[in-house]
């Protein structure tokens, strides 16, 4: 069960190492299309989901309920006896209480950013989750303060980037319709329909005027859920040139970022590339958020280093004045871009400390065959 692109991403790994341990398993659920190339059969695709915030989220209450029904029977139906949950708490964890209900196994990997939203869910996590599985070492010991045992399993994107074949420099920009010389503004507005349309006009109207005064080319990373006519008509038929299926290239070459807090800040930090972070969201959701989230910082890069390595814009912030601004002081110093780029050095070291990674497709196999 995953709800957006990052846990399409990282279930789709996951589908693939769990077939190829045992073929036989059965693996229905949420997902992308690449959970469904990896072997999923898809009850419902991601972009059905995306929606952001609060107000969002209560609009579409009806849609929700009944996806959920729907599954329950199709659970119910096919006798389905595992669960695996991936990230996307406020779906997966209202569900994961509609399973318990039905005593179905639920495990939760990427599990809720607890740490950052207080302890409030805690409970929940006690009474509804089987095994939990987290990929920040530090989020081992949050739970164990709260009498849950969690199990560190390393973060995907390190393996993931590890493995990742990049296309070279001189193909990827043949085939995005670049001249190799260029230099790349990415704009990363996020994958969820609603805050696209909140960030995007304004990166948009920055990447412009950062064009012109810097002579950069600004790029949009376009997700797989909408198509090319969407982002023209939120920037207004704006030749902004937009490219998808290229993101870690994208992160791998720009010369600097323009990223919505999410995964890609942790990619971008993880392939170095010099970057701000940007996050909008409707003006209840944001009020109601301030007062819940125990976090000095959006950003994964700042949460992981607890350092403030990268600038974060929020809100009303989110304007062209300001991240022109904001990317100008660095595009203009090239010592305070090297410096950025070498405090993102040690985000990987961070995932992989300690040496405490286990096998989680094994520990997942395990459940299923106990069941």
């Amino acid at each position: 069960m995953a709800g957006e692109v990052s846990g399409d991403m990282h279930g789709s790994v996951l589908i693939k190492k769990l077939l190829s341990r045992d073929a036989e398993l059965s693996i229905s659920g949420i997902g992308g299309d690449m959970m469904i190339a990896a072997g999923m059969e898809a009850l419902y695709h991601i972009k059905d989901f995306s929606f952001l915030g609060i107000t969002e989220v209560v609009k579409h209450l009806p849609f929700i309920r009944e996806v959920q029904q729907k599954l329950l029977d199709i659970i119910d139906k096919r006798n389905i006896h595992t669960v695996l949950l991936i990230d996307y708490p406020g779906f997966n964890l209202n569900f994961a209480k509609k399973l318990k209900k039905r005593n179905i196994k639920v495990l939760y990997y990427i599990s809720p950013q607890l740490w950052a939203w207080g302890s409030h869910r805690v409970k929940k996590i006690k009474q509804r989750i089987d095994r939990l599985f987290v990929v920040f070492p530090f989020e081992v010991d949050f739970f164990r303060k709260h009498g849950i045992k969690a199990e560190f399993v390393g973060h995907p994107l390190v393996e993931r980037l590890e493995k990742y074949e990049f296309e070279p420099r001189s193909d990827f920009f043949k085939n995005i319709g670049l001249d190799e010389n260029a230099e790349i503004l990415l704009l990363m507005p996020g994958s969820r329909k609603h805050e696209v349309e909140l960030i995007l006009p304004e990166l948009i109207k920055a990447g412009k005027e950062l064009e012109s005064k810097f002579n950069i080319t600004p790029v949009i990373a376009a997700t797989e859920n909408f198509d090319d006519s969407f982002y023209r008509n939120i920037g207004k038929d704006s030749e902004v040139k937009i490219v998808r299926g290229y993101n870690y290239e994208l992160l791998k070459y720009s010369k600097f970022g323009i990223i919505k807090s999410g995964t890609s800040t942790l990619e971008a930090g993880l392939l170095r590339l010099p970057f701000i972070v940007v996050y909008k969201t409707s003006l209840i959701t944001y009020l109601i958020a301030k007062r819940l989230v125990n976090l000095d910082s959006l950003s994964l890069v700042n949460i992981v280093t607890k350092r403030k390595i990268v600038l974060e814009l929020l809100q009303d912030e989110v304007n062209k004045n300001e991240i022109v601004k904001a990317v100008s002081s660095y595009l203009s110093d090239e010592s305070k871009v090297n410096n950025l780029v070498g405090k993102l050095f040690m985000i990987k070291n961070l995932l992989v400390e300690e040496n405490k990674q286990i096998d989680l497709v094994t520990n997942i196999l395990e459940e299923i065959y106990a069941s």
